[in-house]
């Protein structure tokens, strides 16, 4: 399987057995949500993960998704009341709650992000399943009127969204700031930041890790539209993006989302970064042993648009079928990925570009498929060069080999990879790849594996990005091996 499963944890499925299942079937990525809980009550699943490496010989990744800015409206007199088509409302901070007359009064505890409100500017709230638009500033930042666009319950403490609007406020809480630095503490491989809007977020994450004299891997949630104005950015300071449909399905139109989501999917894998697809993937699982016709079309369709991950929320969180629904996204996977594959006809081409380490990369996955060879090895003492590989989109598997273990973990989020630890005490890379052949009892006497790695040259002084204790190194060698 090349599509990577990311599964959250939660009470239904923080057990070792169900865990082990999961793995299994595909899973190399558990999701931790800081949503609901801090990293105290995480240390349970961070020592099964642990075990389950050490029993399984595979690497496994503990990613922690941060909070981020929970915007909540307030209590609403009457709570739960019924919305009708066309019904004013007032929307303001709470002091004016008097002002609002005969109206039904929503308070927003947040200054910040009612600056610059507008007239015929949209705010939904619960998920979008109340939609308003903004029809009268009665006072400038504090104070507005708004007109129901359709009916629906209105209820206290429910999340507000304002689609396309810049908002004032950092995606790192002071309560993220809390989980990073305990996150740290108890393990985590990686973190998912809420929210993002720009680079400048994600350089506060980065800030923020390095106080602990950490940089762990960075997956940068886009559900807010003007992050995707600030793509390149984001994508240059993260090492993964998730598509977060539900959030981006409220900023953007949802007739779009389809698109958007390919777009962020395509611009992820020319940057080498790794691309999330999420929520909703096979939400009926939560409460039916099987899913829908069109979760299961939706599922194939991210896996065709090239995605590196795949990602299950309260499917395995929640839900009475959290084993059920991995076994199930590993089924589309098999189909999903041969018809994928047989399309793009080949690996990837770079673009026109002086990039050496890209077109070697290239030439590598050529030759697996003209020889036909039982794989490809590739040595990256960073993750660089399996990067590299993992974006052309090879048919044959990748073995990924490395001495550390964070590499490792990192290497999960990316298409086709098996990530597995060599030795460091063998010299040279391009020996720890084939000492790895010579002993694996998958390939064969005879069989052809390609080999790529990144041996340091003279005048190569480059710090990695993930790890500082370790040098990025170019992939610029290549070599087919017969066993």
């Amino acid at each position: 399987m090349h599509t990577r499963i990311v599964a959250t944890l939660g009470p239904k499925s923080t057990d070792y057995e169900k865990m082990r299942d999961m793995v299994e079937h595909g899973v190399r990525i558990f999701r931790l949500n800081f949503s609901h809980a801090g990293a105290e009550a995480f240390v349970p699943a961070v020592k099964i993960i642990r075990q389950l490496e050490e029993d399984l010989g595979i690497p496994l990744t503990a990613m922690g998704d941060l909070c981020g800015p929970k915007i909540r409206i307030g209590e609403v007199t009457g709570s739960p009341l019924q919305m009708n088509q066309g019904e004013t409302v007032v929307l303001g901070l709470p002091p004016f709650r008097e002002q609002a007359g005969e109206h039904v009064f929503i308070s927003l505890d947040m200054p910040e992000l009612l600056q610059g409100l507008e007239v015929g500017m949209p705010v939904s709230l619960s998920d979008g399943m109340l939609n308003f638009t903004v029809t009268k500033v009665r006072k400038v930042d504090q104070l507005f009127e708004m007109r129901a666009l359709n009916r629906g319950m209105l209820t206290s403490n429910k999340g507000i969204a304002f689609p396309g609007k810049f908002h004032p406020m950092p995606a790192l809480t002071e309560k993220d700031r809390k989980d990073v630095r305990e996150g740290i503490g108890i393990g985590l491989d990686a973190f998912a930041l809420s929210f993002v809007q720009n680079g400048r977020d994600v350089d506060d994450l980065i800030d923020e890790m390095q106080k602990y004299g950490k940089r762990l891997p960075i997956i940068s949630k886009l559900e807010r539209k003007n992050a995707l104005d600030d793509l390149d950015a984001i994508l240059e300071r993260s090492d993964a993006v998730m598509v977060a449909r539900g959030d981006l399905g409220l900023e953007c139109p949802l007739a779009e989302l389809p698109i958007i989501q390919k777009k962020i999917i395509r611009a992820a894998r020319h940057a080498q970064k790794a691309s999330i697809v999420a929520t909703q993937m096979l939400l009926s699982m939560v409460k039916n042993p099987g899913p829908t016709r069109a979760e299961a079309t939706d599922v194939a369709n991210a896996i065709m648009d090239g995605a590196d991950c795949v990602m299950l929320s309260e499917e395995t969180a929640i839900g009475d079928y959290p084993v059920e629904a991995v076994k199930f996204i590993n089924g589309v996977a098999e189909h999903a990925e041969a018809y994928f594959l047989e399309r793009i006809q080949g690996p990837y081409a770079p673009k026109k570009e002086s990039n050496p380490a890209k077109y070697i990369a290239y030439s590598a996955c050529l030759l697996a498929d003209t020889l036909n060879s039982n794989c490809l090895v590739c040595h990256s003492a960073s993750g660089a060069t399996a990067r590299l590989i993992s974006s052309r989109r090879p048919a044959k598997p990748v073995y990924a080999l490395s001495p550390t273990e964070s590499v490792l973990r990192t290497l999960n989020f990316f298409f086709g990879l098996r990530p597995r630890k060599v030795d460091p005490a063998i010299a040279r890379h391009m020996d720890r790849a084939e000492q790895f052949i010579k002993s694996a009892p998958f390939i064969k006497t005879g069989d052809s594996v390609i080999i790529t790695s990144g041996q340091p040259t003279p005048g190569q002084p480059l710090v990695c990005d993930l790890d500082p204790c370790h040098p990025v190194l170019s992939t610029n060698e290549i070599k087919v091996y017969y066993k």
